[in-house]
């Protein structure tokens, strides 16, 4: 799913390092110089990508705001090769295994950030990447600083935005039209910042008037060209825009950096076939065995598809309502607190909070609900959960979404995304003693513990009823489905009614959710992938370790090692695991 957005996003954007060079002169030694260079080189990635080091918690560059101009992208790539050339230096084999995974993550985002700006280009093609709402939001959102302070950054890295905008609408060459329009949305969404939270800022504060005034001048100009650029973007001229299907070869290499698996992008894709298979077969069975009790004397229909549907929708009518949608998430996150606990499941710290939000307006576009945490260096501060709203929704738009988050999905939902799912594995990251391993999060690790603890809490008697099982192995079923669609789509060639078909007919999912992830499919690439990747892969490797150990494997012991890794792939994570067991 902050700042690590966790989708549920979405997708991370990386910017670029720079280390210190070293060369190991022995096993010793190499660990201590790469202690040394990975400390200064976290330095030179703060201070090279300001954005992203407010995001993870420290403050220091708060004010700057970079210009993706030309003379940005010429910088990143000559950033790209040294710090290649200097990584290369150092042996991997000679360092201690949890170097070696952070010399395999450094060298992972530089090889990513190199393809991106030499291949994939998505500067060009996304206008969405061009967004500065968010870090400003979270400026005044999160109280890491006295509020004067921050106002004052704010207003300083207020002067670069009509430059920020300006680069922005220099690089982009032949967009994507469902790009475009999430980009002017997303846009415009943000502008609520400035209008709105920022002069309740401002009341509160002691600045004073002048400084408040010279605020709200840059202020008002960052605004306008924020609403220039929504505005340039509609009269684009575009007669044939790009596709939003990335295409087999850069889907291969994407999915390599983004996922980093042992297996391919096609194997993973041919794995999730014949889980479908297996799920819809465990569906049958439960939908027999509960008919009569959910529809009366109504005859069975032969149709297996048709049986398990009919059954998932008579008891999908059991929901809450638009107005309580974001009250009960919040009342149920105490029930899991209480249940992981009682189970001895995994460590839950107090100290950490979870805040229940309505979903921020420049987030919105891409899913229903996130997470949002706090970077490495705010270790206190607030972690959101962020609820989408139904305000102002046509009522069957709203209906069948509540639908699909039916009273028993709901509760699965409120397992991935908070406890114990991505809220618990964030905090555990943050407390990682590498700060690599939790701002190089993995993707497929992070989605795969929240989709692995929605099994494990129903298989340690949460909720337990027939009815549970039969709608988490739709939830399941619907993980599979994410990464059928997204190959399918992005590999393929699939349609739109290809993928509804999926979704809906083969999937049990309600017409809203059905047209929301298929619009995620055509803004994204690969992320879809990770939920049912990392899933398999913890899996795999929780089976190895109960065979491995017997009767002295411990469920808990298994979750906080297993964190402990941080954000780290699970191939990664596998391997030191297995070696020390």
């Amino acid at each position: 799913m902050k700042k690590r957005i966790v989708y549920v996003y979405g997708a991370f954007l990386f910017a670029i390092l720079g280390l210190l060079t070293a060369c190991p002169k022995s096993n010793v030694n190499a660990d201590a110089e790469f202690d040394k260079y990975k400390e200064a080189f976290v330095l030179r990635l703060w201070e090279m990508n300001p954005g992203w080091a407010s995001g993870s918690g420290y403050h220091k560059y708060d004010s700057v705001l970079v210009v993706p101009d030309k003379e940005r992208q010429s910088k990143e790539r000559e950033f790209i090769q040294k710090e290649l050339d200097q990584l290369n230096q150092f042996e991997s084999e000679e360092l201690a295994d949890a170097n070696q995974i952070d010399y395999k993550l450094i060298k992972n985002y530089l090889d990513a950030s190199a393809w991106e700006l030499a291949f994939f280009k998505s500067g060009e093609w996304n206008p969405s990447n061009y967004n500065i709402c968010g870090g400003f939001a979270e400026m005044l959102a999160n109280n890491y600083a006295p509020l004067d302070e921050r106002l004052r950054n704010f207003s300083i890295r207020l002067k670069n935005v009509p430059a920020y905008y300006k680069a922005a609408k220099a690089n982009i060459k032949n967009p994507t039209k469902e790009h475009t329009q999430l980009a002017i949305e997303q846009n415009r969404g943000g502008l609520s910042v400035f209008t709105a939270d920022l002069p309740a800022s401002l009341e509160k504060s002691t600045l004073s008037t002048k400084e408040k005034n010279v605020l709200l001048a840059r202020s008002k100009a960052a605004q306008n060209a924020i609403e220039e650029y929504a505005s340039w973007l509609e009269k684009l001229p575009n007669p044939n825009p790009r596709s939003f299907r990335i295409g087999s070869k850069l889907y291969a290499k994407k999915f390599g950096f983004d996922i980093q698996s042992d297996n391919s992008a096609k194997e993973i894709y041919q794995s999730a076939l014949i889980h479908k298979k297996e799920l819809h077969q465990k569906m049958v069975k439960i939908s027999r065995q509960i008919w009569n009790k959910h529809m009366g004397s109504k005859a069975m229909p032969e149709n297996e598809y048709e049986l398990v549907k009919q059954l998932i929708d008579q008891i999908s009518l059991q929901h809450t309502q638009p107005d309580n949608f974001q009250k009960d998430i919040e009342k149920q996150i105490p029930e899991l607190e209480k249940f992981v606990k009682q189970k001895n499941l995994i460590y839950l710290d107090p100290k950490k909070p979870l805040v229940v939000r309505r979903e921020p307006d420049y987030m919105a576009g891409v899913a229903g609900a996130s997470i949002s945490a706090p970077g490495p260096y705010d270790k206190g501060g607030n972690t959101y959960y962020n609820v989408g709203s139904l305000n102002g929704w046509p009522t069957e738009r709203s209906e069948s979404y509540l639908r699909e988050y039916n009273d028993y999905v709901l509760q699965i939902l409120n397992i991935h995304e908070a406890v114990p799912g991505h809220y618990t594995q964030l905090v555990y990251s943050n407390n990682s003693p590498s700060i690599i391993k939790s701002i190089f999060g993995n993707g497929a690790m992070v989605e795969g513990w929240a989709v692995y603890t929605e099994l494990m809490m129903l298989e340690n008697g949460y909720k337990n009823s027939p009815e549970m099982w039969l709608m988490y192995y739709k939830w399941n079923l619907r993980t599979t489905c994410n990464t059928i669609l997204d190959y399918s789509v992005h590999n393929l060639g699939f349609s739109k009614e290809q993928a509804m078909n999926l979704l809906v007919n083969e999937a049990y999912q309600q017409q809203a959710e059905a047209e929301g992830k298929w619009k995620r499919a055509t803004l994204t690439q690969v992320q879809l992938c990770s939920y049912y990747t990392g899933f398999t892969e913890i899996c795999s490797l929780r089976k190895e370790l109960m065979k491995k150990q017997g009767k002295n494997f411990s469920l808990k012991t298994f979750h906080e090692k297993f964190l402990s890794y941080g954000s780290a792939p699970v191939r990664d994570i596998r391997e030191l695991m297995l070696s020390k067991n």
